[in-house]
């Protein structure tokens, strides 16, 4: 952890300016700490890389893991579909076991290798692994994404996101019946303190509300349609874990394995269904929509037959 005072000459200054100077780093590894839940500011997580700094503020980043970027390879990924292409944006359709960008780590496919390789050039903005991503799917997570081309609609796209204009909407099937049917969740998620890879509702943590309502309701187990007002890192697995309700083949957040197995699930049972958002080139509201893939169908009907029990 690194802890830093605001000097007079940084007063008024954005986070992500101040602390890029302070610390050395780039305002995109800064943006990515922030992201992470890693730099606080007078004893507060910083939310905002756009919020402003006062001279004599204690500024503290945890730089524990190393600076280091990954290569984009470009490589096709099996079953990645392009819903929508203009000259602004693409909108695709993300199966699961398909990353949102390479990290270290990760030695599977990615959306941005696919696009390399399928030669959709995107924005150069943001860091160089990750250029054009304006928001992202987990790994196991399939669904929908938009990823910009031009700079400018990665600006647009990216404060849309910032302040929660788009509309995200996700089908869940979670273990068990919520109770109450359809409600809202409004608890802060933050670094799990057992495990840096996992997250969990904790105190300090960022402010994170999803809105649900029951579709369907199966044997031991509900469908869900939910919405994300933010949009944290593992958001929906946290928050329907945090209830007791966790999504079907989530085992790391606490679901039944043998229910996933006799399933056949492999990861959870999560999908981005429909996203909408203001076209930043047309001005016009536009929205897409995805059928959850097979293996998704398949639990589904498993828990809708005779002989589930």
């Amino acid at each position: 952890m690194t802890l830093l005072l605001v000097p007079d000459g940084l007063d008024g200054e954005r986070v992500d300016v101040a602390a890029a100077r302070m610390t050395g780093l780039t305002r995109s590894r800064i943006a990515d700490l922030i992201d992470t839940g890693s730099v606080e500011l007078a004893g507060r997580q910083v939310v905002r890389a756009s919020a402003r700094v006062r001279a004599g503020d204690l500024l503290e980043v945890d730089t524990s893991e190393p600076v280091r970027h990954p290569r984009v390879q470009p490589e096709l990924a099996d079953g990645l579909r392009i819903v929508y292409e203009d000259s602004d944006l693409v909108v695709i359709d993300k199966p699961a076991g398909v990353a949102a960008h390479p990290s270290l780590g990760w030695d599977g496919p990615d959306v941005v290798a696919h696009l390399a390789a399928a030669g959709v050039q995107v924005a150069t903005s943001g860091a160089a692994e990750r250029q054009g991503i304006v928001q992202r799917l987990d790994v196991g997570t399939s669904g929908l994404m938009v990823v910009a081309k031009s700079e400018y609609a990665y600006s647009a796209l990216k404060q849309a996101f910032r302040d929660r204009r788009v509309d995200k909407t996700y089908w869940a099937l979670c273990q068990g019946r919520p109770d109450p049917s359809e409600g809202t969740i409004d608890a802060p998620i933050g670094r799990h303190p057992g495990h840096d890879w996992k997250f969990a509702v904790v105190n300090g943590g960022r402010r994170s509300v999803t809105h649900y309502r029951t579709i369907e309701l199966l044997r031991a187990a509900a469908l869900l349609e939910v919405h994300l007002e933010t949009g944290r890192t593992h958001q929906i697995r946290v928050h329907l874990a945090a209830i007791g309700h966790p999504c079907v083949g989530d085992v790391l957040y606490g679901a039944d394995p043998t229910m996933a197995e006799r399933l056949g699930l492999e990861r959870q049972w999560l999908h981005a269904v429909r996203l909408g958002f203001v076209h930043p080139g047309t001005g016009q509201y536009v929205s897409f929509e995805s059928e959850p893939p097979a293996d998704l169908k398949a639990a589904l009907d498993l828990l809708t037959s005779e002989s589930w029990a």
